[in-house]
């Protein structure tokens, strides 16, 4: 593996950079009553027997001011002599404090500081502020929330964030189920995610990326459990900070956490005619330390799919017709385990440390039909049966530092270490017309992916409303693929067959990245946040047989600007960013994956990278009781990594699909959304997301040379939920969306449907809860129909999904857990970086064999 010289000078500098004048914070002149850091004169001032207790809140918004200063000055001298912090409820409390006269401050970022004045304590009195009402600030470092449906959605300078906390119908689900109702997202039915139409995305867990997620984001998904996601953020316009990889953005998950004082566990189970599930987390806290222990694990079952495909081929003058029927079942077991830490080794600093395992376990079976026909005359019927197995494990390790000198100036150093073991193999018995077996197939596909990860970070406030932020990042990143391809009779061993069937990829890429980024706000609530960044980066890739790729090293520079302005009640957005793409393993690994010798698939190692240029304009605004967001944008992508779809010329009727850097792809369109608190109890949301997309690329013709082709059209989806509570602590949730077709380069994939309903009844105090669900329950099947064309092709395939589902779940929560005020805890390194297609694709008569690990 490659040690760049450049990157450890630039992270030595970083750290050099943080002297320990930084640490200083700054003197607060005594001529005036000037913000004072909690508690800085508080352990010099002498001890007493009174208290002032209070809560602070948003005078506009009717919440909490989480994080609150409240500094104590003498009323004589006019020096600060006792400080805190008010938690997360709001509230504080001052304590020990001696007899006098006082003036008390109360201060935080984006509000206008407040004093209380003349305030007299005698010894042993308990002094109640009440309710100190804070008025937002004109200049305000921090991006503009609009309020409207808070408890909903968030409108921010460059994310929307979703809250997820009161789903009742992804009770029991997972983390897919969330994501459908989050706008601008899509899911389909398998869980594969798309941002405005485009999967190529990063997914995070709580600011931090994992092996798993790279090998399919759609599995990903699997493993983590819906009733323990707080939010999601949809990062549309990503500042400088974040990795350049995701040309359409990054989304992420954040997961429930608490500052809890004590010990709780939570179980969480569900039960139902496709799938059960049972989560069990504890957690432990005690003064400066904290210790979190969970479990999930989720069963998958009864998952039926039926699959016919007509696809003619031309290839030297012969027309072959293929007719296949495939019926097929899945089942699968994902689960997560973690082991988290974190201690206070200050006041200001904090160590954090966790580790994490997945495991995916995906057994696919499908029973094909085959009918070959050579103009128009029947050449050979065959049945085969196959056998997918889809398994991985992956372990995340993470050491993160954070280091607080005063609000919003912080720095922090992350470390992680990942790794994923992938296995992708299949077994399948080929059967003659008669039901004699004639021969036996085995794929062997083993993929190990390794990286380490060294972040730090550096942000200072400037004045009052601007922010200067900086760091480097370095990813050091080693996969090996390793896959046969073995044939044998109906006795006998397998044996390897010729022509690349047999081989090893060995990918190092290693990363160095430097940012600096630059949020300044206005006297009119103008916010702009600009950055640059810039990535490079050092492959060295080969295979056993061939030896070295000879795929060069590159470099790019990203810049991001974004800027909003709020008044009356809107919110206007505009933002401009640069993004990179890179290659995935299943994009890079030419392991020939024949599951479907109809439709085969095999990767290009040979892959570049892709550029993309996003511009985005948004308009928020609240109404009344509704809140409406509109987003207008434009991608403009070059290099583009393609899917390709060719016949083969050695297996008669059969399609080879790879990929090539062949493609350009714009694509312009809106997403809207509205929710409407049509009472204090119910609530009503629409979305829409509508885009035009253009791709080009290049395929073969029928003189056997290569021809530009072009496809475009309209790419449209919708849906519509509604939340309703009542008394006694019954709920009920209903969701419902439909996905149309989606343009491809050769073609369109055919569209879906989806809902689902819920109720809900609480137990005991919000102890224990008791859900009933149910999804897709009027209809018997979905049917996806994909139409693709090219001069030597033309397929048609329709997928036939039978997931009516309904199913039980139950909460219990015991254990009894005092607040404290929470501190930042250290944060986490973010790799956002790789090309993933997202998917276990279901395709015709192949199942769910596709896998995947960051290169």
């Amino acid at each position: 593996m490659k040690t760049n010289l450049f990157l450890i000078t630039t992270l030595l500098l970083v750290g050099s950079l943080l002297t320990p004048g930084q640490a200083q914070s700054p003197t607060i002149p005594s001529s005036a009553p000037a913000k004072a850091l909690p508690g800085t004169a508080g352990d010099q001032s002498p001890k007493g027997s009174a208290r002032i207790v209070g809560s602070v809140m948003d005078s506009t918004q009717a919440k909490a001011v989480e994080f609150a200063s409240i500094a104590l000055y003498t009323k004589a001298t006019g020096k600060a002599v006792d400080g805190t912090v008010a938690d997360e409820k709001g509230k504080f409390t001052l304590t020990k404090l001696v007899a006098g006269q006082y003036d008390v401050l109360v201060s935080f970022v984006g509000f206008r500081n407040k004093t209380i004045t003349n305030l007299t304590l005698t010894d042993g009195q308990t002094l109640d502020l009440g309710v100190i009402k804070l008025a937002s600030s004109i200049k305000t470092l921090e991006e503009v929330t609009v309020v409207g449906q808070a408890a909903l959605i968030e409108e921010k300078v460059d994310r929307l964030v979703y809250n997820a906390e009161k789903d009742i119908t992804a009770k029991g689900g997972d983390a897919s189920d969330v994501l459908r109702k989050v706008p601008m997202l899509t899911v389909d039915l398998d869980g594969n995610v798309s941002l405005r139409g485009s999967q190529n995305i990063r997914v995070l867990i709580n600011n931090k990326p994992s092996t798993i997620v790279a090998s399919s984001v759609s599995d990903a998904l699997k493993q983590i459990p819906a009733d323990q996601i707080k939010t999601v953020e949809v990062i549309t316009s990503p500042s400088a900070k974040y990795d350049a990889e995701g040309s359409g953005g990054i989304i992420n998950i954040i997961t429930k956490k608490n500052s809890l004082q004590g010990l709780n566990l939570n179980v969480d189970s569900g039960v139902g005619n496709r799938g059960s599930m049972l989560s069990l987390n504890g957690n432990y806290r005690k003064g400066k330390a904290g210790f979190t222990l969970g479990g999930f694990g989720r069963a998958m079952y009864n998952t039926i799919t039926k699959t016919n495909l007509d696809q003619t081929s031309q290839v030297n003058d012969v027309t072959t017709l293929t007719r296949q029927s495939g019926n097929g079942n899945s089942s699968g077991l994902f689960g997560q385990y973690n082991l988290g830490f974190d201690y206070d080794l200050a006041k200001n600093q904090s160590i954090t440390a966790g580790v994490r395992y997945g495991v995916r376990n995906m057994l696919n079976q499908q029973d094909l039909v085959t009918q070959l026909f050579t103009n128009n005359t029947l050449m050979s019927t065959g049945n085969r049966n196959v056998d997918v197995k889809n398994l991985s494990g992956t372990v995340d390790a993470n050491v993160d530092y954070l280091h607080t000198f005063k609000p919003q100036q912080e720095w922090s150093v992350s470390t992680l270490y990942s790794r994923n073991d992938l296995t992708n193999n299949f077994d399948a018995n080929l059967f003659s017309g008669s039901g004699e077996l004639t021969a036996r197939q085995r794929n062997l596909n083993k993929n190990v992916n390794q990286e380490f990860t060294l972040q730090t970070d550096y942000q200072t406030p400037i004045r009052q409303n601007q922010l200067l932020e900086f760091g480097g990042k370095a990813i050091f990143r080693q996969v090996n693929s390793d896959y046969r391809y073995l044939l044998a009779g109906p006795s006998g061993g397998f044996t390897t067959e010729a022509n690349n069937t047999l081989g090893e990829l060995t990918y190092h890429q290693n990363i160095a990245a430097g940012y600096s980024s630059y949020t300044f706000t206005t006297k009119n609530r103008y916010t702009f946040k600009g950055g640059l960044r810039y990535e490079h980066t050092f492959i060295d890739a080969s295979t056993r047989e061939g030896g070295s790729l000879g795929i060069g090293d590159y470099g790019v520079l990203v810049p991001s600007v974004n800027a909003s302005r709020t008044f009356k009640g809107t919110t206007l957005k505009l933002g401009f960013n640069r993004r990179i793409q890179r290659p995935g393993l299943q994009q890079l690994n030419p392991n020939f994956n024949a599951a479907n010798p109809q439709n085969i698939t095999i990767g290009n190692p040979r892959l570049n990278p892709e550029l993309t240029n996003n511009v985005e304009l948004g308009v928020s605004k609240s109404i009344g009781k509704t809140f409406i967001n509109a987003t207008f944008f434009g991608r403009v992508t070059n290099n583009a990594i393609t899917q390709v779809s060719q016949p083969s010329d050695t297996i008669p009727g059969a399609i080879v699909t790879s990929y090539q850097n062949i493609g350009r792809q714009h694509a312009y369109g809106t997403n809207l959304f509205a929710n409407v608190a049509a009472s204090s109890k119910i609530t009503v949301g629409l979305f829409l997301n509508a885009f035009y997309t253009s791709l080009t690329g290049q395929t073969m013709g029928l003189d056997g040379a290569s021809i530009e082709q072009t496809n475009n059209g309209f790419n449209i989806s919708g849906g519509t939920f509604m939340n309703a509570t009542f008394k006694n602590g019954w709920g009920a949730q209903a969701f419902g969306f439909m996905q149309g077709s989606q343009v491809q380069l050769q073609g369109r994939q055919g569209g879906f449907g989806f809902y689902t309903i819920g109720v809900k009844k609480e137990f005991n105090n919000k102890k224990a809860s008791l859900g009933l669900a149910a999804e897709n329950f009027l209809t018997n099947r979905f049917n996806i129909h994909t139409v693709l064309n090219s001069p030597l092709l033309s397929q048609v395939n329709d997928v036939y999904l039978y997931n009516r589902g309904i199913r039980l779940t139950f909460t219990l929560k015991i254990g009894k857990m005092t607040m404290e005020a929470p501190r930042r805890k250290a944060k986490s390194v973010n790799n956002d970086d790789v090309k993933s297609d997202g998917s276990s694709q279901t395709q015709a008569g192949g199942g769910s064999t596709g896998g995947q690990s960051r290169p």
